[in-house]
């Protein structure tokens, strides 16, 4: 038996001297120490060792395999420092060759343009709210007053998932959902993504974004409207724009109305931008009709309320004289570059 184990010993440890890889080292490991090792093998044996031998026995196994292991881990640190060493001198950077530029990202006009226009009214004293994409036709129609025969209704401009439910084509619904609440007054604006059945051109999409506005209080009158749309267009357009209000028709407003404003980049004297007119269409807007605040719980003889209604793309159009919405889609990083 001592034959034995010392046989074992020399083999192993004369492998261990030979290799050169770090994989070959364990499998010399498995080989002598594993479950099905040389050792493990000696141990079996161990029953038909005398009994007054097999302490003596035991404890040369146990020094075979120390000196084993002993081996092993001397030859791994040997392979793993060589390694590391070839790493370094086979991965030599030059710190002196230029670095790799990385492409900032920019924000999106879209994104300017919103967080322009959230700046302007959370300055006013407006809470921003959101509401869900996909929505009720309640929301979306009834509560706003359109009844089921109106043309807005109809499929080839709305996208319907079932009876009852659609993709939202405004975001008006935001503002029923908040008059429901009950808590009273409310100045809030809704931006979000709305979705119609349009065909896409230069000024159409059938995804897009809205930021529409409301206001119930007590006593308030189209002046109200008036003075918060043009002090709106003057911060986002400049000091000196002007307003004004063409009668116009919403189901949920009465009276309501269209507001342009004087042409920012002529001043109102006529250009390729204004076509000549001297003003710009940028939202519509009216005083809210009693039938909404009725269906929503609120009384139109103690309360009163404005609303506004704007398109995103439209504002980023404007304010940076882009001349086609697809531009805005089609990340172009040629031209998100100049935001």
């Amino acid at each position: 038996m001592k034959e034995k184990l010392e046989k074992i010993r020399q083999e192993a440890l004369a492998k261990i001297a030979e290799t050169s890889a770090l994989d070959k080292l364990n499998d010399i490991r498995v080989a002598y120490l594993g479950k099905k090792g040389e050792l493990t093998e000696v141990l079996k044996g161990m029953k038909d060792v005398a009994a007054e031998e097999r302490p003596k026995v035991g404890q040369l196994v146990n020094d075979t395999r120390n000196i084993i292991e002993e081996k092993l881990e001397e030859m791994k640190s040997k392979l793993a420092a060589a390694a590391r060493e070839k790493q370094l001198r086979e991965e030599v950077i030059d710190v002196t060759l230029p670095a790799k530029k990385n492409n900032v990202g920019h924000r999106h006009p879209n994104s300017i343009a919103l967080e322009e226009v959230q700046r302007i009214f959370v300055g006013m004293g407006y809470e921003v709210v959101e509401g869900p994409e996909v929505e009720y036709d309640y929301y979306n129609f009834e509560a706003l007053n359109i009844p089921a025969d109106h043309p807005a209704k109809d499929e080839q401009d709305t996208f319907y998932i079932n009876d009852k439910m659609l993709l939202r084509s405004q975001t008006s619904p935001v503002q029923v959902r908040e008059m429901e609440k009950g808590k009273l007054p409310i100045r809030m604006i809704a931006p979000g993504r709305v979705f119609r059945a349009d065909e896409v051109d230069a000024t159409h999409s059938p995804s897009f974004h809205q930021i529409e506005g409301l206001v119930i209080d007590k006593n308030i009158t189209f002046a109200d409207l008036k003075g918060t749309l043009a002090r709106f267009a003057q911060e986002l357009f400049g000091e000196n724009t002007k307003v004004k209000f063409r009668p116009h028709h919403f189901p949920f407003t009465e009276p309501s109305a269209e507001v342009d404003v004087s042409c920012f980049k002529c001043g109102g004297t006529g250009c390729r931008m204004c076509k000549g007119s001297g003003w710009i269409e940028i939202l519509g807007c009216g005083m809210v009709h009693p039938n909404v605040l009725k269906m929503s719980g609120i009384d139109p003889e103690e309360y009163s309320g404005f609303a506004f209604g704007m398109g995103l793309e439209r504002i980023a159009l404007l304010k940076y004289e882009i001349d086609d919405m697809r531009l805005l889609y089609e990340n172009d990083t040629r031209f998100l570059k100049q935001f």
